[in-house]
This record gives structure tokens, C-alpha cells and sequence, in this order.
């Protein structure tokens, strides 16, 4: 009861030295390739969800926008399955440091930008100037725009990172109160149980959620410029 409330977001480490890049690589495991002509129904299922989901996202985009299929799959499985191993006990979940999640929006943001510049130049620079705009407005509009454009990632990185670390630390305090109530009033103890069950269940489900959240916001930044 007396460890401190924020110790689970600490990275850990062993002999000083972080093993982050070990918990991150840790998923890997989870989706072996396939090396048999008729797969077992685990490999199956995950076949036919990563190909749904891909599906989904893919519609709206056209040849060029395709060819990000495999990062975009490829990220939205890693945000997922980090999410759901940080829901084990005595885990750490990588996806709750702003750092991390600040370095996978800030590229992929980049690299939809830099492309909408480099093949929509006109396009890309008419977002900063709605049509119609009158005169006196154009400037202060410029700014907005350029400060909308720029704070994206950041909406991005913080938007997952204030969900998951929210739903854990809830998870803490729900928690440490059913085990503090378990000898003062076990019928206390037992509602609030059950009521750590159900946020439990919810956290699984707010971790997929997330994870299609921020590839489906990167995915529509990739729309909007190609």
C-alpha cells in the first residue's frame, strides 16, 4: 500500500541499464509467420482481423496512399498488443511514456506533410487559407492554421498517452481499495471487486480502441495529402 501511485509508469531497468527496447521488441513474438500452406485457427484469426482492419483503412485512399498499408497494419499491431501486455500484472506498458508515443506520431506526421508539399503543393497550402476569407482575417487565419498543422502529433502523442495512463491509474486506485476494504467490509470489498472486473474488460477494449484511433488519425493526415 505503500508503493507510489506513478511507480508502474517508471521505466524499468536491470543493472541500470533499460530494458525498454526488450518489452517493445516483446510483441513480436505474438505474430509468428506463418511457414505452412494451412495454418492453425490462431494465425487464421489474426490473418483475417489484420486484413479487415487493413481493408477498412485503405478505402478511402488512393494507389499512392496504399503503398503505407504495411506501416500503417504494422503500427496499429504494435500499439495494440503493447497496450494489451501493459494490462498484465507487474508490466510495463511502453505506450504510456510521452516520449515514445511523441516519437511514432512526430515522423509518420512528417512523412504525410513533407508528401502533401512535395505532390499537392497547391492543395496543402490552401488548408491555410479557407476560400472566402475576408482581407483583415487572413493573417490571423495563417497563424491558426500553421498552429493547428504544427499541434497535430502533439494531439496525437497525448491523446494515447492520457488514455492509457488514465485507465491504469484507475485500475491502481480501484485496486488498492478492494484490497484495502477485503478485512474492514468484505461486502464493500466484493462490489468494489466486481467493479475492477468491469474496468478491467473496458481497458481491453479502450486498448484496441487507441491503437485503431491513432492509425486512423495518421491514416486520414496521410489522406488529406496524397
Amino acid at each position: 500500500m505503500n508503493e507510489n501511485l506513478f511507480s508502474s509508469f517508471i521505466t524499468p531497468s536491470v543493472m541500470g541499464l533499460p530494458v525498454v527496447i526488450l518489452i517493445i521488441m516483446f510483441p513480436i513474438i505474438l505474430f509468428p509467420t506463418p511457414t505452412r500452406l494451412i495454418n492453425n485457427r490462431l494465425i487464421a484469426i489474426q490473418q483475417w482481423l489484420v486484413q479487415l482492419t487493413l481493408k477498412q483503412m485503405m478505402l478511402i485512399h488512393n494507389p499512392k496512399g496504399r503503398t503505407w498499408s504495411l506501416m500503417l497494419i504494422s503500427l496499429i499491431m504494435f500499439i495494440g498488443s503493447t497496450n494489451l501486455l501493459g494490462l498484465l500484472p507487474h508490466s510495463f506498458t511502453p505506450t504510456t511514456q510521452l516520449s515514445m508515443n511523441l516519437g511514432m506520431a512526430i515522423p509518420l506526421w512528417a512523412g504525410a506533410v513533407i508528401m502533401g508539399f512535395r505532390y499537392k503543393t497547391k492543395a496543402s497550402l490552401a488548408h491555410f487559407l479557407p476560400q472566402g476569407t475576408p482581407l483583415p482575417l487572413i493573417p490571423m487565419l495563417v497563424i491558426i492554421e500553421t498552429i493547428s498543422l504544427f499541434i497535430q502529433p502533439m494531439a496525437l502523442a497525448v491523446r494515447l498517452t492520457a488514455n492509457i495512463t488514465a485507465g491504469h491509474l484507475l485500475m491502481h486506485l480501484i485496486g488498492g481499495a478492494t484490497l484495502a476494504l477485503t478485512s474492514i467490509s468484505p461486502a464493500t470489498a466484493t462490489i468494489t471487486f466486481i467493479i475492477l472486473l468491469l474496468l478491467t474488460g473496458l481497458e481491453f477494449a479502450v486498448a484496441l480502441i487507441q491503437a485503431y484511433v491513432f492509425t486512423l488519425l495518421v491514416s486520414l493526415y496521410l489522406h488529406d495529402n496524397t
